[in-house]
């Protein structure tokens, strides 16, 4: 089952740094262009050097973004910027934040895993994944040889045993703390004790991990390993067979999953009639608000219902909130046409938007992208103002967030859920704390 190693992870010296908070940054699939210059500025030292390094006029195979990640790494070693911790660990990291006006703490711990294939053991994903990003994150992982994110994964342990028990280990420690951009406070304590650790090591090892984020740096993970065996054989201590990730007991009382809502581009204008018309084979609809604004009254009820097969969708031409609640035979029509995944697969908001509603009901059968937000005041923002390139979205659909639930169920089928099926707030920071792929 899951494999769980203490590692002598590579930290900032903040006898050099300074703040810890001036040089992390979030994961890098979240950082547009305006926040990479950001992050660039506000520290000579931050990660985002490391993680989304910017590429430069007269880049070649040579010389590029990875191969300026690669030097900065070094150089900071060596400068002490980055040291060493003189024994293996496991870290405890604590994420302090607020949603809807409450205060959370997510705990869990970093550690390597060990790496196997996906499907074949007891690391499950739960999104697709795609092949140019995965492209890249290997190019960077060549060219550092080290883990410079922590993969995100949950497991199950109803009293949370493993986690509490790390708990005891820290307190009487005093943590390294940074603050996001986004307020959040973050904060790391390593653990060194053997005893605990072996605990630690001993309890995970009957326990399925859950990907939650970072399917493209595991499997990147896995595409490097085999790279690494293909020189030659590997001892069983060498890094690269495992990764650096996150794990979060799925019952930790600071576990939430946000929603994806899309904003459709480049779609068929349609009134609210036609769409209702289109869906009142598979679905009951009424007429929920005029203008963007009552989005939040139609989520609302959405929210408050609890129910995957619930929709609420914006006709631009109009601005009319329709809510859209499948029937019988709406799912006996997702069955039909979804008969290779599992009922479990068929039941998400998600696979009822896209594959039902979209593809179906509507004959959309190639769009652009959906620009997905999470928050409802992003998705009135987008109706009244459009993309920030300018783009109008003739469509918007609120849609439930799939449950830690449905992953386990979903994963277990050995399936993958729709793009965007999951959001989960907050994201881990990148360097905190980095895990060297080289056989010390």
């Amino acid at each position: 089952m899951a494999k769980i190693h203490a590692f002598r992870g590579i930290r900032y010296n903040l006898g050099q740094v300074g703040a810890l908070s001036d040089v992390i940054a979030p994961p890098y699939d979240v950082i547009d262009p305006a926040l990479q210059d950001q992050l660039y500025q506000q520290h000579p030292l931050n990660v985002i050097r490391l993680i989304l390094n910017r590429a430069e006029p007269g880049d070649g195979e040579l010389q590029n973004q990875y191969t300026r990640a690669a030097a900065t790494l070094r150089r900071w070693q060596r400068d002490g910027v980055l040291q060493t911790d003189p024994a293996p660990a496991i870290y405890v990291y604590h994420q302090i934040y607020t949603h809807g006006g409450e205060s959370f703490t997510r705990r869990g711990f970093m550690a390597r895993v060990g790496l196997e294939k996906l499907g074949s053991g007891s690391i499950y994903p739960h999104e697709e994944t795609h092949a140019a990003a995965k492209a890249d994150r290997l190019q960077l992982t060549r060219a550092c040889q080290a883990n410079l994110s922590q993969i995100f994964s949950v497991y199950p342990d109803p009293d949370n045993v493993v986690q509490q028990g790390l708990e005891s280990a820290i307190t009487t420690q005093t943590p390294l703390e940074a603050v996001d951009h986004l307020g959040i406070t973050h904060r790391i304590w390593p653990v060194t004790d053997l005893p605990v650790i072996q605990q630690v090591t001993t309890d995970m090892a009957t326990l399925p991990l859950f990907i939650a984020d970072g399917h493209h740096r595991y499997e990147t993970a896995c595409n490097f390993l085999e790279e690494r065996k293909q020189e030659g054989p590997l001892a069983a201590t060498d890094p690269a067979n495992g990764v650096l990730m996150m794990c979060v007991s799925m019952n930790d009382p600071g576990m939430i999953v946000l929603p994806t809502h899309r904003l459709f581009r480049g779609v068929p204008e349609m009134r609210s009639e036609e769409l209702q018309a289109r869906l009142t084979d598979c679905f009951t609809t009424q007429t929920a608000g005029s203008g963007p604004d009552e989005a939040t009254k139609v989520w609302e009820e959405i929210e408050s219902a609890g129910r995957q097969d619930v929709l609420g969708l914006y006709t631009a031409p109009d601005q009319k909130w329709v809510l859209a609640t499948l029937t019988d035979a709406g799912r006996q029509r997702m069955a039909n046409i979804s008969a290779q995944q599992s009922s479990s697969w068929q039941g998400l908001g998600v696979s009822i938007l896209h594959r039902l509603v979209i593809e179906t009901l509507l004959e959309i059968e190639s769009h652009p992208k959906p620009q997905y937000v999470h928050r409802v005041d992003e998705v009135i923002e987008g109706l009244q103002h459009g993309s920030e390139q300018g783009e109008h979205f003739p469509l918007a659909a609120l849609v439930m967030p799939a449950s830690l639930e449905h992953i386990r169920a979903i994963s277990h089928e050995g399936e993958r859920m729709p793009a965007k099926s999951t959001y989960f707030f907050p994201k881990l920071l990148s360097g905190l704390v980095f895990h060297s792929l080289r056989q010390p």
